[in-house]
């Protein structure tokens, strides 16, 4: 009965191990080569590890790369509408979290996505005559490939393999990853970073980073967060067989700038989501003191402070019409924190799509820092002279 082990007989330890290597390589193979490579070009891949992934994604998926890459193009380019393949906001994250894999069946059928979001995806004979043509014979050739190597308990690992994608990624990450979880940025959508270390589904729990900087191949942003995949693309580009074409913009500083120019512009527009977050933290104490205030004389609606923390990160056009009469209320009856929410307002003239020209920005910006400095809120004083000493790495 030694022929159930399998070729390969391992201590019962062992194939929970084999279990977890393959599929960890199959969530790089995702995050890497159909995410990062070919969903947004983040990143250029040899042929040796471009294949291995391709190869690897069907032996353990059946997905077809085109079909991916489409699907997630149109999420980027229709979130959180009614036309989002697969939106918590829009769906429930019942049906997103239990039917994520339904959901992705369903958009694999429809021509026109296909056709409008799924260029530039492989079309060589590999793709047309295996591929994509027979995506189930992957799966199978798995299954027979483990129970040849691990006997019975190839049954159950190839069983893991098959639900490690609909579960970590159409389920938890196009779920979850919308609907709970902690935000660095107020992008346009209900993207979340689920928790700040990107390991079990290769660095895509950092999905609120990913969203606001889409084509960055790293996806991590703070010193404390960790993208596993990004630690794998560097190694492979060390090795030359990758080439990172981009990353999200890094904020630092130089010296003040009395006079503001266009190059501290284009600083500024390069880094508007994490000055939107920073200014919400610069008047974290402002706030705090105005709604002390407010509560003194019973005029403050039932609002906490972490949400007027997000007003301020966002623009106007993003906070939620049922959020509107209580910030209307709140700046109604404290004259500094209308100043404070106008002003962040009106930093979205200098990254919004305007018919302004480059000079006539710089106008706005070094009037915006001059009327900030003479304004009298000290906030809003070191802010400004913040403001004047931002560059990009």
């Amino acid at each position: 009965m030694t022929w159930l082990n399998g070729l390969i007989d391992l201590p019962w330890w062992g194939y929970i191990v084999v279990m977890l290597v393959f599929t960890h390589i199959t969530i790089a193979s995702v995050t890497i080569y159909l995410h990062r490579h070919q969903a947004h070009r983040a990143i250029d891949l040899g042929p040796i590890p471009s294949h291995f992934f391709r190869f690897w994604l069907w032996l353990t998926t059946g997905m077809v790369t085109k079909q991916w890459a489409a699907i997630h193009r149109k999420h980027h380019a229709k979130c959180e509408t009614a036309e989002d393949p697969h939106s918590p906001q829009v769906l429930g994250i019942k049906k997103v979290f239990f039917e994520g894999a339904e959901l992705y069946r369903a958009a694999c059928k429809v021509d026109e996505t296909m056709e409008k979001f799924g260029h530039g995806t492989p079309d060589d004979w590999l793709e047309r005559n295996l591929y994509s043509k027979h995506s189930a014979m992957g799966p199978t050739t798995m299954m027979i490939v483990n129970l040849a190597l691990f006997g019975v308990n190839g049954i159950w690992i190839w069983a893991l393999q098959m639900v490690w994608i609909p579960f970590w990624a159409a389920g938890v990450i196009n779920g979850l990853g919308h609907y709970v979880g902690y935000r660095n940025f107020e992008c346009e959508d209900a993207s979340t970073n689920l928790v700040p270390w990107g390991i079990i589904v290769g660095g895509e729990e950092l999905h609120n980073n990913h969203h606001t900087f889409g084509t960055s191949a790293k996806f991590s942003y703070k010193w404390f967060e960790f993208d596993i995949g990004w630690g794998y693309i560097r190694a492979m580009e060390m090795l030359r067989m990758a080439k990172v074409r981009r990353v999200a913009p890094k904020m630092k500083t130089v010296g003040a700038r009395p006079e503001l120019d266009e190059q501290a512009l284009s600083a500024i527009v390069a880094n508007r989501y994490a000055i939107a977050a920073h200014y919400a933290r610069t008047f974290k104490e402002t706030v705090a003191d105005e709604f002390d205030k407010l509560r003194a004389h019973a005029h403050l609606p039932q609002v906490d402070l972490k949400q007027m923390k997000v007003w301020l990160k966002q623009d106007a056009k993003d906070t939620a019409e049922s959020d509107k009469p209580k910030l209307d209320a709140i700046l109604a009856h404290s004259k500094v924190l209308a100043q404070v929410y106008q002003m962040r307002q009106e930093l979205t003239r200098l990254w919004e799509r305007s018919a302004l020209s480059r000079p006539e920005l710089v106008k706005h910006l070094q009037d915006w820092c001059a009327r900030a400095e003479a304004s009298g809120i000290k906030s809003l004083q070191d802010f400004s002279m913040r403001l004047r000493t931002v560059a990009v790495v």
